[in-house]
This record gives C-alpha cells, structure tokens and sequence, in this order.
C-alpha cells in the first residue's frame, strides 16, 4: 500500500507526512517503523520490505524519502513501484517536486496521493528604508513588525544592521534626533556597533 505525498511545498508535506506516520503508528501500534532516504538507500532492504512482514509484527511503515532526488536511485526505485504497491507493508512516498511521467507513474500505484503545492503569495512590497525611518520615529513596534518580515523573506541581518546603522549616523550628523535626544542617538549607536 502506498501514500503518495509530493510537491514544491516541502515543508508543508513533510509536516503531514510526519503526521501520517504518527497516525499509522498509533493504529497500528505493533508496526516498526522505517526510513529510507538517499543516504541509506540499499536496493535490496527495499527488496526486503516489499515482500516481508515481521516475524511477530503485522506490518511495517516505510517511508520513502525523498529518493528520486538522485537519477540512480530514481531508476532502482521506479523499477519497483509496482511491487510496492502490492506489498502488505505500508509505504509513505515522500517527494519534492517532480516530472509528470514520475508523478503518473507513482499515482497508478498508490492508495491515496496527495499535492502540495507553494502557492506564490503577492511579494509584499519591502523597503529597507521603511524599517530605518520606523527607527528614526523611535516606533518601536512598526520597527519590529519589518524587521521580522525583512528576516522571514530571507534578508540578511547584517544588511539590515546596516541599515539601522546609516540612519543613526545620518541623524546624528545632521544634529537632527528627531524621536531621540543626541545622548540617545549615541548611545544607540554605541549599542548598534557592540551588536554587530
């Protein structure tokens, strides 16, 4: 039997096929458990698990990791799709993205499949400068809100501490605090150098 997970969402499918595996175990609490990836692809411990049941155990889980991500395992695992979708043991097919052909192939064979794909949200509009005129402001929340969103799109830290940076030394060469007394603005230049 095979579940079939796959998609450019990885993180979101790995997440369920995690929760899969729980659900299975906890059904079938006498089951072993076992993952097969890349690293510790062996063609004939596949072999092994597609034919045999445990000797005091019913069935075995066997998650797939991720193996057509390399062209000579793809081939040796696609060999024996078929075989694995006959077995007894439960198999938790887990891909990234992947070809039509593969996908169909895999498909064919599995109990229930299941897609996830990244949907591509509306890049919000990001300006370094909005997060160095938030602390110019000295408002410290709109400052942290796109400080996180800097972070969670992938922005350097270092860059954006870059940033922060300019606009102190701006503000205090320009003898303008704005929000901040020019003790402040040193003191937070200070503790911006002792950071980085």
């Amino acid at each position: 039997m095979i579940y079939f997970l796959h998609g450019n969402d990885v993180n979101k499918g790995r997440g369920k096929a995690s929760e899969l595996v729980a659900v299975l175990l906890k059904k079938k609490p006498d089951a072993s458990f076992l993952k097969i990836d890349a690293q510790n692809w062996n063609e004939s411990l596949l072999a092994e698990y597609i034919g045999g049941q445990g000797l005091f155990v019913n069935k075995n889980i066997i998650m797939l990791d991720k193996l057509c991500e390399k062209k000579e395992i793809k081939e040796q695992f696609l060999d024996k799709i078929k075989e694995i979708g006959e077995s007894e043991n439960i198999f938790i097919i887990f891909e990234g993205k992947l070809d039509k052909a593969t996908v169909t192939k895999i498909e064919k064979k599995s109990e229930k499949t299941q897609e996830f794909v990244l949907t591509e949200k509306k890049k919000e509009e990001y300006s370094a400068f909005a997060l160095a005129d938030a602390l110019g402001k000295r408002d410290r929340k709109t400052a942290w809100v796109l400080y996180r969103k800097a972070i969670d799109r992938g922005e350097a830290p270092e860059a954006l501490h870059g940033m922060m940076f300019w606009k102190v030394k701006t503000m205090i060469m320009n003898q303008y605090g704005g929000a901040y007394t020019k003790e402040e603005l040193y003191d937070l230049s200070d503790k911006l150098i002792t950071v980085y």
